[in-house]
Formats: C-alpha cells, sequence, structure tokens
C-alpha cells in the first residue's frame, strides 16, 4: 500500500514557479520541473502526475528559449556550428565504414570456407584460379 502524499494547492504551486522563474532570471539559469519539484516537497514523478498543466509550462518555455538561445546570429557562429555538425557526421560515416569493412572481410572468410566445404563434399577440387592468357601470335 502507498502512503498518503500532501500535495500543495495549486496556487502555492504557481506561487513556487513564480519565484523559481524570478531566482532564474537573477541568475542566468533555466527554470526546471525537477527544481519545481523539489521546492513543492515532491519527487519529480509525482509532481508530473499530479501538476502536468505546470509540468508542460515549464518544458514548453525550455524548449522556446532553448531554441532562441541556440540559433548562431553571426556569420562566425554559422560557420562553427556547420564545422560541428560535419565533424559530427564526418565520425559518424567513419564508424559506418569501418564497420563494413569488418563485415566485408568476415563475408571473405565465410565465402572462403563454404567454397572448401563445397569442394569437400563433392570431391572435385579446383584446377587453378589464374586466369589463362590468351596465346600470342
Amino acid at each position: 500500500m502507498t502512503r498518503r502524499i500532501d500535495l500543495p494547492s495549486e496556487a502555492r504551486v504557481r506561487a513556487a514557479l513564480t519565484r523559481l522563474r524570478q531566482t532564474a532570471s537573477e541568475t542566468g539559469k533555466r527554470p526546471t520541473v525537477l527544481a519545481l519539484a523539489r521546492e513543492s516537497g515532491l519527487s519529480n514523478t509525482t509532481f508530473r502526475r499530479h501538476f502536468p498543466d505546470v509540468a508542460r509550462d515549464i518544458a514548453e518555455a525550455a524548449r522556446t528559449s532553448a531554441s532562441a538561445a541556440d540559433t548562431p546570429t553571426s556569420h562566425y557562429d554559422l560557420l562553427v556550428a556547420r564545422n560541428a555538425k560535419l565533424k559530427r557526421r564526418n565520425k559518424e560515416l567513419t564508424a559506418h565504414l569501418t564497420l563494413a569493412a569488418a563485415r566485408i572481410q568476415q563475408i571473405t572468410l565465410d565465402n572462403q570456407r563454404l567454397k572448401q566445404q563445397l569442394e569437400a563434399a563433392t570431391g572435385v577440387t579446383r584446377i587453378g584460379t589464374q586466369r589463362r592468357r590468351a596465346p600470342t601470335q
């Protein structure tokens, strides 16, 4: 059986949110649901379950301020952001290429092993693997 939790009123939560936003504007940090839940004396999950509108408001405010803050403004910032994106993509593609090369090596070894098993099973041996030269005239 779960214990009964004394929930704060909606007005107390909104007042705490106002204080949190004021503190956040002074310090430059964004208000979070977790910080508001701790100030209200609740766990994050319990707070989100009982005050979903407040949690949604905080999350939406964080998303809009993050997207506004992440937008590079100068030409240099645009180049830095683009360079970082290209570096991440290059690293990802290099990893894919390494995996593909390893897979090709494994398939080659499997193919050779299967050919040997086929030759042993049928009793046929290969005479030569080199191409014949065309006769010279």
